[in-house]
């Protein structure tokens, strides 16, 4: 047996293990999750190491030793609480539902009253792929701009991508529509996202992801964590052009590791240029990021830190066809 094989049966032990801690009561599964993330923390050394230095790299001014430390073990077990969240999105998400409180369900409920839709601004920040199909299963129809990692990352075998369609079968099923991938020179993701608004769904767009060297003239330059990122104004712009409102939709993790909160904000005002309604998106998402850093996906990937700006270029930082898979996939 090759080292593809090896690889794919380890990630399919991984998601056995999951899907039984799923079935579990909830506060035994996602206790064994976390003795279980613990336990890749002291193994996995290359993993500690690099999202340690990205930390203190990044906030290296406003946490101490310690405290990097503690953040990167929080984010192992973050990263093995998301995957029992996917496997909890069964029986229309109830499971899930009972440990997701929907704060701000009232400004999302206003801004729907005006049949225009709305543009939910978020990043990959917490369990926010399962908090979404939480959403929709609440009722609001959720349709997401965004790529399947599987599809793109490059160097995994045909068998793997198999694997990971099945797997994100829930997340899928919670959606209104199937996922607009933006890719360049695609016209027709504005039209998709503006048939989806119309139809007076939520439009979910995550605006931390470093963009292709095919976006980066698109880019606008916004502070974010201390220093200036290029990011991406989708979002803003979307929500310009077509005239629904856009709100902040933000996924934390409760400190007992199972119960969640996703926080909606009162729309985000978006009169002006692009560019100063963005940052205004931008400094929401890097306060979160601040307040709760063991939240971002990002840390363990530092060519796109380094494409982002915030840190120096680690030799080819590009990406390729698509942002690396989500930490608690990447594993």
């Amino acid at each position: 047996m090759g080292d593809p094989e090896r690889g794919l049966l380890r990630k399919l032990a991984r998601v056995v293990f999951s899907a039984v801690l799923a079935r579990l009561p909830a506060a035994l599964g996602y206790r064994i999750a976390c003795w279980r993330a613990d336990s890749l923390f002291r193994h996995q050394d290359g993993k500690r190491t690099e999202i340690a230095r990205n930390l203190q790299l990044v906030l290296g001014n406003e946490l101490s030793p310690a405290a990097v430390q503690q953040v990167t073990q929080d984010w192992f077990r973050l990263a093995s609480c998301e995957a029992v969240d996917v496997k909890r999105l069964r029986h229309k998400a109830r499971p899930l539902r009972r440990l997701v409180e929907i704060r701000g369900r009232e400004h999302l409920e206003a801004a729907l009253a005006a049949g225009k839709g709305v543009v939910l601004c978020t990043g990959h920040f917490g369990s926010h792929t399962s908090g979404f199909s939480v959403l929709h299963a609440s009722g609001f129809p959720v349709t997401t701009i965004g790529r399947w990692h599987h599809k793109y990352t490059p160097g995994l075998s045909s068998a793997e991508r198999w694997f990971w369609d099945l797997y994100l079968r829930p997340v899928r099923r919670h959606r209104q529509r199937p996922n607009i991938e933006p890719w360049p020179g695609r016209p027709e993701v504005a039209l998709l996202a503006a048939a989806a608004l119309r139809a007076n769904e939520v439009v979910t767009i995550s605006i931390d992801a470093p963009p292709l060297d095919s976006d980066r003239a698109r880019a606008v330059q916004v502070p974010f964590l201390g220093r200036r990122a290029g990011l991406l104004p989708g979002a803003v712009a979307l929500a310009q052009v077509t005239g629904a409102p856009l709100l902040m939709g933000l996924v934390y993790r409760a400190a007992d590791y199972r119960h969640q909160v996703l926080e909606i904000s009162a729309p985000v005002p978006v009169a002006g240029t692009t560019a100063a309604a963005f940052e205004r998106c931008a400094a929401e998402m890097s306060a979160a990021i601040s307040r709760s850093p063991a939240h971002w996906e990002f840390w363990a990937n530092t060519s796109d830190l380094a494409v982002l700006g915030l840190i120096p270029p680690q030799g080819d930082s590009s990406p390729t066809a698509g942002p690396l898979l989500p930490r608690w996939i990447n594993r």
